[in-house]
Order: C-alpha cells, then structure tokens, then sequence
C-alpha cells in the first residue's frame, strides 16, 4: 500500500494503515518492547517461503534467485545502517546472541590485564557477554551513572580509560532513562588510547536514522523486531575489524570469509529478506513527504518527521506527570533538543509500579513495569523494591488521542495509588 503525505506532517491513517496489528481497538505503548510490524515485511517474508524456500549454493536457477534474495537483504541492511560494506554486517537471532558470538570471537585475543569498560546503564546484552572476557583475565571497570543527573559523565569515562583499554561498551540511546548518549565523542576518546567501542542501539535505532560510521563505534548492534522488522537482528563491525576475529564456524571457512564465519548456520533467508520491507517503507515515507536525493536522504527525512511527532507525543506524556503529585520521572523530564528518544519511565511515591500498569491494562492500553533487563541501573536507583519502573515506550504510529487515553488512566492509577498511602498528619 502506498503512502500519501502532503506535507512535512506525518498522516497518521496512511502510516498506521501500513501496520496491520494497528487496526485493533488496543493502544500499543511498549514499543521499546517490541514494535508492530510493517506489512511489507510480512509480505515478504512470505514471499521468500513460498516461492524461495531452497538451500543456497547451488547452481539450478531456484537456488540462484534465493540467494540473490539474501545478498539483496544485506546491501539493504548496509544502506540502512550506512555501512561501508555490506560484508561488515553480520546478522542473527536477536541483539543478545550477537553479542555472545562476538565475544566469542574476541575471546581469543584477550590477554591477562586488558582492561573493559562497561556502564550499568545497560541492558544485561551489553554487559553480561563482555564479563565473559574475565576469564582470560580482563580487568572490568563500571563507568556508573550520575545519580543525580542521571547522566554518565565524560569526565568519569576519562578517569577510567588508560592504554590497557582494549574495549568500552555502551548504549545508544537508555532503554529506561531514554537518554540519548554522546557516542561519537566516547569513540573519540577510546580511540585516543587505542581502545575500541561497541555500542548497543536497541533503544536508539527506532527513532533515529543509525550512521555506524558517523557514530564512531567499532561494533554497533540493534535488533530489527524493535523497527518494525522481524523477530531479528543485526551486528555491524569495521571491515579490519572483522577480518581479524576469530571464526566461528566451521574449519574450512576461513577468517577472510566475512560475514559468514561469524554466522555459524548461515543466516534466516526469510528474515532476511523480509527486513528489505524497513528501508522499502523508510524511503516511501520520506518521498512521499518530498524527500528527494538518494535512499539514505529520503530515510532521513521520514526520521525527521518520526523525532518531530514523537517528541509532541512524548512531551504531551510529560507534561501530564510532571504536573502530578508523587510522580518522579526517571530521565530528561522535557522532549527537545535531541536529548531523549520517547522511551518514558517514572515511578510513584509509595506504590508499585506493578499497580499503575495492572490498571492500564484493563482498558486496552499496553505498558509495562519492571527493569528492562536494565537491572543494574534499577538496583544503583534504589527502584527494586517498587518492582522497577513504569515505561511507556512511544513509536511514529501513535496518536495524541492514544497518549489522552493513557493519560486518563494514568491519572486515575496514580490518584488510586496515592489515596492508599498511611497519611503523614
């Protein structure tokens, strides 16, 4: 189906229109959760099943055109994400598992006192794979958040960074705090003592059009069922980088064999080919709202209009809790400037948060509660004991209506929550 814009304005009833799980009388709000998915990746994904389901490699013409399919879907990746190969992108089940392989072929490399930087801003992804390194006797230092400004400060990086860096990982964008983070200026300096940079983007690739090059990042990961793929992911790694990884996969491949020695199985065809329907609908968005130029401007474009939307939507959110007793926000409180992506978290004065959410979900309205797999920044918060956060995760396709309807709501949640407290007179 075809998009129909007019101006700079996103019309939401083409955009929805392209998501079919959209049609239903719910309000899909955990998107940093998992996004809904285009149609046009449906579509293709079924494409390849029915008419392509063949092993590659062989010479018959089926055999041929799929694997045309699959190279077809990387050099779709690698313009997505900017890459200056499509041989640097390596792709798989989900963000977690490329980050264990990837471990798995720097492990090797490791020497006793190479030091890792980690943050505890993190999801467990980008944390719980590089501790493996300790076991060939990596040193692991925590770059921890301010608890204040709920900011990692460059300063504190600096402190930590010494010409025993080998690697500092990070995310893009919180998947709680919804903070974006200065990666190319953490690049910048890793490079500077010879370290290397891996930077998780599953937070931050739903709302921003990624640059891997831009970024600075050495290794730079995200998963496609967070922008509005499949249930999959990729893994984006320099070319000389990647050459000089240990391979994965079977002896006769050899580590010149990039990306398929770090893709031990080969990738999911199907998967594949259907995450081309992400660009196909990134470009036809940015065209259709006058975009002109080549792929990665007309994507940027629609990137353009999803911030402007999402930031109104978001700062619709905001305003409501900032204007309500009780409520903390945990992050940027305001939408501008490109601080934040409309990931919002906040927890009430003595309720669990468990609460506020088992509420919405009796009107149809998906949030959700807990630590997002981001629980070393819950437990540095002190928020365990409220069971985490609650996040409402905001894509494109929602409406200000939708954000009203959470709105009220919400207001009734917390109004119930606060009522329930032992009175302090």
């Amino acid at each position: 189906m075809s998009i129909s814009l007019s101006s700079s304005a996103l019309d939401l009833s083409a955009i929805r229109s392209e998501f079919p799980a959209l049609a239903q009388d719910f309000v899909f709000l955990d998107n940093a959760g998992g996004s809904q998915v285009l149609r046009r990746v449906a579509d293709r994904v079924r494409d390849y099943l029915l008419t392509s389901s063949v092993q590659l490699g062989a010479s018959y013409i089926h055999s041929q055109e799929a694997g045309a399919k699959v190279l077809q879907a990387r050099q779709s990746v690698a313009r997505l994400i900017n890459a200056k190969h499509d041989e640097e992108v390596v792709m798989g089940g989900a963000t977690t598992a490329l980050m264990f392989q990837l471990i798995q072929a720097i492990l090797p490399q490791v020497r006793p006192g190479d030091e890792v930087i980690l943050t505890n801003t993190d999801h467990e992804a980008n944390i719980g794979a590089w501790l493996r390194l300790q076991a060939a006797g990596a040193k692991v230092h925590f770059w921890n958040v301010n608890p204040e400004t709920l900011e990692l400060d460059l300063d504190d990086l600096q402190r930590l960074l010494s010409p025993r860096t080998i690697w500092v990982a990070m995310t893009h964008a919180s998947n709680v705090l919804g903070t974006v983070n200065p990666v190319a200026e953490v690049a910048k300096r890793v490079h500077a003592v010879g370290g290397r940079l891996c930077v998780d983007a599953v937070a931050y690739a739903p709302h921003r059009l990624v640059d891997v090059q831009a970024s600075g990042a050495d290794v730079y990961v995200f998963s496609f069922y967070k922008v509005f793929g499949p249930h999959y992911a990729v893994l984006w790694g320099r070319r000389e980088l990647l050459l000089q990884l240990s391979s994965l996969n079977h002896y006769f491949i050899t580590p010149q064999t990039i990306p398929y020695k770090l893709q031990p199985g080969n990738v999911n065809y199907e998967l594949s080919y259907g995450c081309i329907g992400i660009s196909d609908y990134l470009e036809a968005v940015g065209t259709s709202l006058g975009a002109q130029g080549d792929a990665r401007s007309r994507m940027q474009y629609a990137f353009d209009a999803f911030e402007r939307h999402e930031d109104a939507l978001a700062e619709q959110l905001l305003t409501f809790l900032r204007g309500k007793a009780g409520v903390r926000i945990i992050g940027h409180n305001h939408a501008r400037d490109g601080l934040r992506v409309p990931t919002v978290s906040f927890v009430v004065r003595g309720a669990a948060s468990e609460s506020i959410v088992l509420h919405t979900d009796r009107f149809g309205i998906g949030i959700r509660f807990g630590d997002f797999y981001a629980k070393r920044l819950i437990e540095a918060l002190g928020l365990q004991a409220q069971g985490g956060v609650v996040r409402v995760s905001i894509a494109h396709y929602n409406t200000h209506e939708e954000i009203a309807r959470l709105i009220t709501q919400l207001d009734a949640a917390i109004d119930a929550a606060i009522d329930t407290l032992p009175s302090l007179a």
